[in-house]
């Protein structure tokens, strides 16, 4: 913003000097008020909102492409002040033609917290070359029915996996740009997320939909992004609850909370008092209302104040600790290649690896100095496809499929396939005279995913929301939006897509395919395209081996090569378990208006109802064998809150390769007795007969209570039985008791 406006004091100071002096030991907050104070009243509220005229932006949106530059918020061009320039993720930097990685939930699989780390510095580096300076993709939120379309989004259903990776990705991200965590909060159903209102106990909302939340807070994330659902009641972007009760009071987080975008609240002056600082990404409500709202006393301008000097905090404080050397030429480098390449092999989990009828051997890893025929068919063989057309779409410039994969690794093999359109008769033709079959199948864009129908836009209730054109260019923008969308498009992506999921399992013809592939070759292999679980029941049984090979991003089909190969060995682990039937799921109807959250879901649901998971949280398969040689004496921490395990793991096989250690707690007493959850986690890498010790910090408030007078979750005393071992329920595992 420009401003011919006097500035409130007479002293002259920039952006930059108030820079100079955080860096030189001015507190931030301190320097943020001296800056706030040369702002006129237009330019403090200009903070609080996108810098694009809203028409404008939503003709951007339908017309052009979403972010297809940084979305600029509160620049005052006067002081300097940069404002946020939002890139949005988290598969990649979305602005440009940028690496695209793995989807979030098949870099959850890895449960590698160095690896995130380093893909968030890369992330971290394009999108600041290519001019961003905020990135609003640290999305964290549980998916408590694995049919969410938004699931490959987020790392898993365990909070601790999320708060690991979430701040993780968060450290990589801020030594370039402010990262955002999102969408705060108990945001997981798409279809419905504009109306549904999630009702939840406060013990339940802080012992299983928050943690991680607070985990990542105080890991220092910059910013916040509320959601768009409401939370008993109230709809997330006013929530005064979770804005500040929670967030500011609870936990003292300092940076600044924008809205998701454009129907992020429902009032511009509750949502102001009630915490929220910046509408996104355009200049909408609070343009259109705040001003009348302050005048006639509905808000102050002390929440303006509060608002602009947490923004301008935020940005000081970025300012001052971001890495000092601009990033050159990192886009889509060769280091970012290579290391998206890892993260797909890494990602791939190995789900089944029987022996073949009238073999010894397991049917993987495939030795491609022996195999001459390859046949690699199904519906998604040769199909670009990195996750969902929405938000987080990276616009990789080229995508390897699995097709193309094999075939650049197996140049002296003879790699067949098919049409699909062709059925799956003729993929049998072709699998039955080759070595190996691998079969392709699962979801895309199509199935599951983010969703925003035109229609959607301009329903009664979102579209009381729009400001009305100022003059005759914003109604020919706002009539070319209606135009745009009167067919359907998606607001996002560009195409009409994406939702929640109704059916687990994998599509009829997917199935066909499998089930005729398996027939006319019995070395056949199924890859599974996915985010979410998949019901398997009705056909696993007929394959010897089934790895979920995910979105992987645009080396995915390198990566599954290197793994179906050996070159890679397989650890990626399941980062949610795998229902045997989808009656062992929790309920949900995903149009729902009112839905209630409780503790059961996922590997606690499948406990609780006394059912096995067809494969369990954290379970994956390796060509090496692992084994945990020793879990040492757990010393709990001064704090008491947490602890520390030392585990000793042993590689027995013939090959190096990465062992997730999983160390879970189960309570001995009290109404929770037997109930076995996630404690912490690391990533061991050890060489072939070789064994490494790893200490491990254990998160007790896993097993903790909810106490409303001191606010926090408490650890109480009594028995706790630690076990170390692959997966949840491992009978191998090492186990130890602890008095608490």
């Amino acid at each position: 913003m420009t401003s011919n406006g006097a500035s409130a004091i007479t002293r002259s100071l920039t952006f930059d000097d108030a820079v100079e002096e955080v860096r030189a030991g001015t507190d931030s907050r301190s320097a943020a008020k001296d800056l706030y104070e040369q702002l006129t009243e237009d330019e403090r509220l200009w903070l609080l909102s996108g810098d694009l005229e809203f028409w404008d932006g939503m003709r951007s949106f339908a017309l052009d492409g979403y972010n297809l530059v940084p979305y600029r918020m509160g620049a005052v061009e006067r002081l300097g002040i940069p404002g946020i320039r939002f890139v949005d993720g988290p598969r990649g930097s979305v602005v440009g033609r940028s690496t695209a990685f793995p989807v979030s939930m098949a870099r959850g699989a890895t449960w590698d917290v160095d690896l995130e780390e380093r893909i968030g510095v890369a992330i971290g580096e394009e999108l600041r070359e290519q001019g961003g300076n905020y990135f609003g993709g640290v999305c964290i939120n549980l998916p408590r029915h694995p049919a969410w379309g938004r699931s490959q989004e987020t790392y898993s259903d365990q909070p601790i996996v999320l708060g690991e990776l979430g701040s993780a990705l968060t450290r990589g991200i801020q030594r370039h740009a402010m990262a955002c965590m999102k969408h705060f909060a108990l945001n997981s159903m798409e279809n419905a997320r504009f109306s549904v209102d999630v009702r939840v106990d406060e013990p339940t909302m802080h012992e299983v939909y928050l943690p991680h939340f607070k985990q990542v807070a105080e890991s220092g994330v910059a910013s916040v992004m509320s959601c768009y659902n409401s939370i008993n009641g109230e709809w997330g972007g006013q929530n005064d609850y979770t804005l500040t009760t929670v967030l500011r009071e609870d936990w003292g987080f300092d940076g600044a909370v924008i809205t998701d975008f454009i129907w992020g609240f429902r009032d511009s002056a509750a949502a102001l008092v009630a915490g929220l600082d910046v509408e996104a990404p355009f200049r909408q409500q609070h343009g259109a209302h705040l001003r009348d709202a302050l005048t006639e006393g509905r808000a102050d301008w002390s929440h303006v104040e509060r608002a602009g000097l947490r923004i301008l905090g935020m940005q000081l404080r970025h300012h001052v600790s971001r890495e000092h050397e601009e990033p050159r030429n990192t886009v889509v480098s060769a280091e970012h290649v290579a290391l998206a390449r890892e993260a797909a092999a890494r990602s791939m989990v190995l789900l089944k690896n029987d022996a073949p009828p009238a073999a010894a051997a397991p049917t993987l890893p495939l030795d491609p100095t022996s195999l001459g025929t390859l046949a690699v068919v199904g519906r998604l063989a040769d199909v670009a496809n990195t996750g969902d057309h929405g938000s987080s779409d990276v616009r990789a410039p080229y995508v390897v499929t699995a097709l193309e994969g094999l075939r650049t690794a197996l140049p002296h093999s003879e790699v067949f396939t098919t049409d699909p359109a062709l059925g799956p008769d003729a993929a049998a033709r072709v699998a039955q005279s080759a070595d190996t079959a691998v079969v392709v199948v699962g979801y895309t864009a199509a199935d599951e995913g983010e969703f925003l129908d035109g229609s959607v836009v301009f329903q009664d209730d979102l579209a009381r929301l729009y400001p009305e054109p100022a003059d005759e260019s914003q109604r020919a923008s706002r009539d070319a939006v209606k135009t745009a969308l009167s067919g359907g498009q998606s607001m996002v992506g560009g195409e009409t897509a994406g939702g929640d999921r109704r059916d687990l399992h994998l599509l009829e013809e997917d199935v066909a395919m499998i089930r005729a592939v398996a027939a006319a070759n019995p070395r056949t292999v199924v890859a599974v395209v996915s985010a979410g679980a998949v019901l398997m029941e009705e056909w696993i049984d007929e394959v010897p081996a089934v790895a979920l090979s995910w979105y992987a991003g645009m080396e995915g089909g390198n990566g599954l090569a290197d793994v179906l190969l050996g070159a890679q060995n397989p650890s990626g682990r399941l980062p949610y378990p795998i229902p045997a039937s989808a009656e062992h799921l929790p309920p949900l109807d995903i149009d729902a208006t009112e839905i209630t959250y409780d503790r059961w879901y996922g590997q606690r649901l499948l406990q609780r109802d006394g059912v096995e998971a067809l494969f369990p949280l954290g379970h994956g398969l390796s060509y090496t064998e692992w084994e945990i040689d020793e879990l040492g004496s757990v010393e709990v921490l001064p704090s008491g809150t947490e602890a520390r395990a030392a585990v000793t793991v042993r590689n027995r096989g013939d090959r190096p390769g990465h062992h997730v250690v999983q160390v879970y707690g189960t309570r001995g007493d009290g109404d929770r007795a037997g109930e076995r959850e996630l404690l912490g986690f690391t990533v061991v890498e050890v060489q072939a007969g070789d064994s490494a010790r790893a200490e491990i910090t254990l998160d007790l408030t896993a097993v903790g209570r909810w106490d409303a007078a001191t606010r926090t979750v408490v650890v109480p005393a009594g028995p706790l039985t630690i076990e170390a071992g692959a997966h949840w329920g491992d009978p191998a595992a090492r186990s130890i008791e602890l008095a608490l």
